[in-house]
């Protein structure tokens, strides 16, 4: 049985051979997209010619030390796809995103491609969206007015993200709340209803959006959905 990091790998691996030769493409963030760029990096150092629209600093800073071109969203003529990682995958493909800080950008990209593929893990796999905390992305003046409306939405706990307990600031100046729903019974209503927050500026929900879902099992087995 493979561990979860050797999972990712192979899927970074299945996924570079999606990549079309002398194309740029967008390149969400994460673990499982750590080995996507690691192996792109393989290629290009044998010749194959790939820029990215990274979604984060931090892909950016990734491709850079990979020796892979990156060109910003409004230097993109078209994107063919995008491929990004994902916190929770249902039944319909829908998603949560956000784990990693980077889902403004991530949505914005996705929206710009002809197709978002989403490369996970197994256990990313859920019936219902939920369990995972939405990530939403807030403007800092007035995080705390959101919070109280973001709890008459059936959230049990809205919990501004800090790491080393510091406040996070995305790379946009936004905080991000992370909201405790448990279950989510309609994701598109609520995506609507978030939005419709004054202060809200994008959620972790991804509403129709995946063109195909990769996944990786324990058994060393990859199934495409």
């Amino acid at each position: 049985m493979l561990t979860q990091e050797e999972i990712k790998k192979k899927l970074g691996k299945y996924a570079a051979d999606l990549v079309p030769a002398n194309s740029t493409i967008g390149m969400g963030t994460g673990s499982t997209v750590f080995w996507l760029i690691q192996e792109l990096a393989v290629r290009v150092r044998n010749g194959f010619s790939v820029k990215i629209v990274p979604t984060s600093t931090q892909t950016k800073k990734l491709a850079a030390e990979a020796g892979i071109s990156s060109v910003e969203l409004n230097d993109a003529d078209s994107l063919p796809l995008t491929i990004d990682g994902a916190d929770e995958i249902d039944d319909q493909f829908q998603l949560i995103k956000g784990g990693g800080g980077a889902l403004l950008l991530e949505k914005m990209v996705a929206a710009a491609s002809e197709k978002l593929i989403i490369i996970a893990d197994e256990s990313k796999l859920v019936k219902q969206l939920g369990h995972f905390p939405l990530p939403v992305e807030v403007i800092s003046g007035g995080w705390k007015q959101v919070q109280k409306r973001i709890m008459t939405m059936g959230c049990r706990e809205a919990v501004l993200r800090k790491v080393n307990d510091k406040t996070l600031v995305t790379d946009n100046s936004h905080y991000i709340l992370d909201c405790y729903f448990e279950k989510i019974e309609d994701a598109a209503a609520l995506n609507i209803s978030l939005h419709l927050v004054p202060g809200v500026v994008e959620t972790g929900l991804f509403i129709n959006m995946a063109g195909a879902v990769i996944i990786g099992r324990a058994d060393g087995t990859i199934v495409v959905k």
